[in-house]
């Protein structure tokens, strides 16, 4: 029930923040900060070797590499006493890194929301177009664009799954504290570069979060319901 509670609230926080954000101009506020206007240019250069490895191809490098070790842990390690204490969570984990990513980027394929650096405000050429918006009959593009919401920090933001892989309160807050900070490094890095707006992010962060609680609820009522089944085939 209390899962219940929370995937509910999470979808009715959800669907405000979009609302919000479509009905106010604080992104184009905030991505102001990040562009300069004289220079045209944007507070991070996209190019430049040493922030993109570390924000962009090396953090999706150790991402991929971790879920594969966990996936590598449940198929080869099972029988370890730790692998089985954590099963539940490991899989957990598993399920949101591939989850997560695919189902924010079938959403940014269909969603055709351009990017910062894409807007005429930014020296682009589309409209200031939100998620809810339709263009201009005057606008013609040659193909969808997608921007919305964050594909980049998806990833990191499947991490949130952690949360529910350790079992002390103490151990949980680190894991969440650990999960918002790379999801946040990858998306601050993003909004630096001109790619996505503030909204973007937390879209895709509370989208992320919400598959994760879906994912624990059905996993937690398979694991009961397997244990029952065990213990009755014992008296049996």
């Amino acid at each position: 029930m209390q899962t219940n509670r929370q995937i509910y609230t999470t979808i009715l926080v959800l669907i405000i923040t979009i609302l919000f954000f479509q009905f106010t101009n604080v992104d184009i506020w905030l991505q102001n900060y990040f562009y300069n206007f004289d220079t045209h240019k944007w507070l991070i250069d996209r190019n430049e070797p040493i922030l993109k490895l570390i924000f962009y191809n090396g953090v999706k490098k150790v991402l991929i590499f971790f879920a594969v070790c966990v996936l590598f842990s449940l198929i080869f390690f099972r029988k370890k006493k730790i692998v089985k204490e954590y099963k539940k969570g490991l899989i957990l984990v598993v399920f949101a890194a591939i989850l997560v990513p695919v189902i924010v980027g079938g959403l940014k394929a269909t969603t055709n929301t351009p990017c910062p650096k894409n807007i005429e405000h930014f020296g682009g050429v589309y409209p200031d177009i939100k998620v809810l918006d339709t263009y201009p009959k005057t606008f013609h593009q040659k193909g969808k664009i997608k921007c919305w919401p964050a594909g980049h920090a998806s990833g990191g933001f499947a991490l949130l799954s952690l949360f529910f892989l350790f079992k002390t309160e103490k151990n949980r807050k680190k894991a969440l504290v650990f999960a918002l900070a790379v999801g946040w490094s990858m998306s601050l890095y993003k909004m630096f570069i001109g790619d996505h707006f503030l909204s973007h992010s937390i879209i895709t962060m509370e989208i992320a979060w919400l598959i994760v609680l879906i994912l624990e609820k059905y996993l937690t009522s398979f694991f009961s319901k397997r244990a029952k089944n065990h213990k009755y085939d014992y008296y049996l």
